[in-house]
């Protein structure tokens, strides 16, 4: 049975909302994404392709949490791009693996490294040494949300 958070959960949870939307559209201009001309969903699949590769559109669709038609979609514009290219899986032949070509590694790359530059910088700037351990204890809850199971059994 699912209950209704209260109140202040759900004031919390917008505002932690809001400041990773904010966030990650900072990220985004200071990394020069928008210059690729690719969606923030073909970027995603981009890096999963680059970090995983040589991968299976529908391992892809699991890491990105989307469905295989959007999968297929995005890979069909990596694939115009030339930055992913698709061969027969040697176990099985039905299967695709998609690889990244070395321009988009180093695309990535770069993108990676912009966003890293500019928290790195945020960070030396704003927190200070006093604040440095909250902002890794904020690090770790973070990634505790991103990988809760709400469906899990106990909670």
């Amino acid at each position: 049975m699912t209950t209704n958070p209260p109140q202040r959960s759900v004031a919390t949870a917008q505002r932690l909302n809001d400041a990773m939307a904010r966030l990650r559209a900072r990220l985004r201009a200071e990394s020069g994404q928008h210059a690729t001309g690719l969606t923030l969903t073909q970027l995603g699949v981009l890096a999963s392709v680059v970090r995983e590769g040589p991968v299976t559109a529908a391992r892809l669709a699991t890491l990105e949490r989307v469905s295989a038609q959007s999968i297929a979609q995005s890979l069909a514009v990596l694939k115009a791009a030339g930055l992913v290219r698709g061969e027969p899986d040697a176990q099985d032949g039905r299967k695709k693996l998609m690889s990244a070509d070395p321009s988009a590694t180093e695309l990535v790359g770069k993108l990676l490294a912009g966003r890293a530059s500019f928290l790195a910088r945020a960070i030396d700037q704003l927190v200070t040494p006093d604040e440095r351990e909250d902002v890794e204890r904020a690090i770790e809850l973070l990634e505790r949300l991103a990988d809760v199971d709400l469906n899990a059994d106990g909670i």
